[in-house]
């Protein structure tokens, strides 16, 4: 298993894990066969990105964040391939020309290749950056995986420290409490998580139009993230990390884009049933 192909298995197993589905009910919801599938989830083989798409889909999951870490692996994985495939140089004198320029990305690809890699090493901080994206939930496997793939040491702030920063590059994202899940008048889902390691909570979104506002506050400074563009809406946004101690209440707010939308509030307590208002 590569280092760009480890963030995709790491996804694709806890993806499958929150189905709790076994790669035999997998592959029947599929066009993929039980023996790809555990090839796919072992790091073995690179899956195809319809394969990729069909899981986000048979776990009603949001497919940007899952595809753009196929598109990285695959262009590694490509390049890989191409170089190994390379007859190796024979000696010779310099050559009255200049060698053609090493590939280089081009066009919408290769432009969306390097902002693809750049968001990567951005918000990876190593290969555990899967692990930060998608809930964190018990492992459902009925069949052995192996090639466990490698996790960063841990969160990086903790209470006060973390308070209106990011909790994907801090690393508070890895299996964190999901407080409360509600669903707005627009159809778009906005949920309060809280990391115990880190003693924060925050707030992420899905299903949102552009324009659209999440904030959220712990009785601090209240921390907002809009929604900026397609891409966003596509795949989830965060809000910036709320410092919770557990009994503590944490609140976070809709704001749609539409004028004639209204602000709708959830609010729950850390280490307590939640409860929407």
């Amino acid at each position: 298993m590569t280092t760009e192909h480890a963030p995709l298995v790491a996804a694709l197993r806890e993806l499958r894990a929150r189905t709790g589905l076994s790669l035999a009910a997998l592959a029947e919801r599929t066009a993929y066969s039980k023996s790809s599938w555990e090839r796919y989830l072992n790091g073995r083989a690179l899956p195809p990105r319809q394969a990729v798409v069909d899981l986000c889909r048979v776990a009603d999951e949001p497919e940007g964040r899952l595809t753009a870490l196929w598109e990285i692996a695959e262009a590694q994985w490509s390049a890989r391939g191409a170089a190994s495939a390379a007859p190796a140089p024979t000696p010779r004198p310099p050559a009255a020309r200049p060698a053609p320029d090493p590939v280089r990305p081009h066009g919408r690809r290769g432009r969306l290749m390097v902002v693809l890699t750049s968001a990567y090493v951005l918000l990876a901080g190593g290969i555990a950056l899967a692990h930060f994206l998608l809930p964190g939930r018990g492992t459902a496997d009925d069949e052995p995986l192996s090639a466990p793939v490698p996790h960063s040491t841990g969160p990086q702030c903790r209470g006060a420290a973390c308070e209106g920063l990011d909790p994907i590059r801090l690393i508070c994202g890895i299996n964190p409490d999901t407080l409360t899940t509600y669903r707005t008048a627009t159809g778009a889902h906005v949920e309060l998580r809280h990391s115990r390691k880190c003693g924060a909570s925050w707030a992420r979104a899905w299903g949102t139009a552009i324009g659209d506002r999440v904030e959220v506050e712990a009785g601090g400074p209240a921390h907002e993230v809009r929604v900026a563009n397609r891409d966003d809406t596509e795949t989830y946004v965060y809000t910036g990390m709320a410092a919770a101690r557990p009994g503590s209440t944490v609140r976070a707010c809709f704001s749609p884009a539409s004028p004639e939308g209204e602000r709708e509030c959830v609010e729950a307590r850390v280490g307590a049933p939640a409860s929407p208002q």
